[in-house]
């Protein structure tokens, strides 16, 4: 299908149209998953986060009023719960390794070079969001979401110059992150 087509489903299904959005959401979901799949090292993990990308999605299209793009609103939902998603792994493994009996489990970062990278990033972007939160979305949707500067200042409501700037900060503190 088209971009143009889904700009349109979107538009309709925004509207109260029902067939619209099971359509549209049937639509996305396997772009949806490759989204994930960038974010997240194992695929049962991306799945999760897909099906929570499409209950946000189905939630609150009516809140979609057309002014970006529907591809840029749902860059930003795939963003957040695949992050979400992430720290919500991870603080489900936290609890079981003081509920359970330790476990040998291999560690992703050493036994996948390409999910080590991706869980080394997604734990630079969560300290990143707890020092300079303002930093994140910017980066996230230009490094990983691969928008360009003026969809994402239009979507953030910034000038394009202010998320040149935020995002080459957030590049620097991830940066000093991954070398540390």
């Amino acid at each position: 299908m088209r971009d143009e087509q889904v700009e349109e489903l979107a538009l309709r299904a925004a509207g109260g149209d029902g067939p619209a959005l099971d359509q549209l959401l049937g639509t996305i979901r396997p772009q949806v998953l490759r989204r994930c799949a960038r974010f997240l090292p194992c695929y049962q993990d991306a799945e999760e986060a897909t099906q929570d990308v499409l209950l946000q999605v189905a939630r609150n299209i009516g809140r979609f009023e057309g002014r970006s793009k529907f591809s840029t609103w749902l860059h930003v939902i795939i963003a957040n719960c695949a992050r979400q998603t992430y720290r919500s792994l991870k603080r489900r493994a936290a609890e079981q390794a003081h509920a359970l009996p330790p476990v040998d489990v291999p560690d992703p970062r050493t036994t996948s070079v390409i999910a080590g990278s991706r869980l080394d990033l997604l734990d630079a972007l969560e300290l990143l969001e707890s020092e300079r939160p303002e930093l994140v979305a910017p980066m996230v949707l230009r490094d990983i979401c691969q928008l360009d500067y003026a969809e994402i200042a239009g979507h953030l409501g910034l000038p394009e110059g202010t998320v040149k700037s935020r995002i080459h900060h957030a590049r620097t503190r991830v940066r000093e992150t991954l070398l540390a």
